[in-house]
């Protein structure tokens, strides 16, 4: 009876060689991913490659947050014909006197090119941190002041130097630059209001968009919004230096007083002479 039902149903699922099952599986498999690479869209891949930074920026924007107008367009960190240059303070003396703990400079399309600490000559009593930022374990490590003042002094020669307040800046530096390239986002007319100067903040809000100096102030920021408020008005800024300067040499060229004739020279003369 087993024998019949054997005959009547047969098993169903037969035994595969091992070798012959392995086969079927790699013949499968090489398929499976052949056919993935071929459903890959390939417009996609060219949207990553073109859009780049591009498309990183508009999913920023889209999100809200979108990019700081200080941040630089670009990768250039060469030393440029124009230079904005900050720097921060700190304490000395009985800590009514300023020196510098920090300075910072950035080219034209705002990349850093110095960013020092700095170990001033005399005792820092006060670090005024809550404005510069400074806490006392930058100035432990920091560069001694003449050589940030050699090296500075290097940047800035023979360059545009874009900054606010820029004088004391330089003085706390013991620098001085040409006044025909000194750039002072505190001193330009088109920002001044009722002949005063603004902060630096107020016009980085108004004419840039952009908040800077909420709590610690960052030179390396500073920096930034002053060479770029600088940039936007590159043009007309320029155009007023020299119209400027044109005045000063016409000024100069202006003839001199008359000088006594001869007769009432004598008389001068004469006098002296007796007397």
């Amino acid at each position: 009876m087993g024998s019949e039902e054997t005959k009547k149903h047969p098993k169903t699922h037969l035994q595969l060689n091992p070798n012959w099952a392995q086969l079927q599986l790699k013949v499968k498999s090489n398929g499976l991913n052949k056919s993935s690479k071929h459903t890959k869209n390939p417009e996609s891949e060219t949207h990553n490659s073109i859009l780049g930074k591009r498309k990183e920026r508009l999913e920023a924007e889209s999100d809200g947050s979108k990019p700081s107008p200080l941040t630089p367009i670009n990768d250039d960190f060469s030393l440029t014909d124009v230079v904005a240059m900050d720097c921060e303070m700190v304490g000395i003396s009985q800590g009514n006197k300023s020196a510098l703990g920090r300075v910072s400079l950035v080219n034209k399309w705002g990349n850093l090119i110095y960013d020092e600490f700095v170990r001033p000559v005399e005792r820092v009593v006060d670090f005024r941190t809550r404005i510069s930022g400074i806490r006392p374990r930058d100035l432990r490590k920091a560069k001694d002041f003449p050589t940030v003042q050699k090296k500075v002094a290097e940047l800035i020669e023979g360059r545009i130097l874009v900054g606010h307040a820029l004088h004391n800046d330089l003085k706390a530096l013991l620098l001085t630059h040409s006044k025909k390239d000194l750039r002072d986002t505190s001193e330009y007319q088109p920002f001044l209001k009722n002949g005063r100067s603004k902060a630096l903040r107020h016009l980085a809000a108004e004419i840039l968009a952009v908040e800077i100096q909420n709590g610690e102030h960052c030179p390396i920021d500073d920096a930034r919004a002053a060479m770029l408020l600088y940039m936007k008005n590159r043009k007309q800024w320029e155009k007023s230096v020299k119209d400027q300067t044109r005045l000063e040499q016409k000024q100069k060229k202006r003839k001199p007083k008359k000088k006594p004739k001869l007769k009432d020279a004598a008389i001068v003369k004469a006098a002296v002479t007796a007397s």
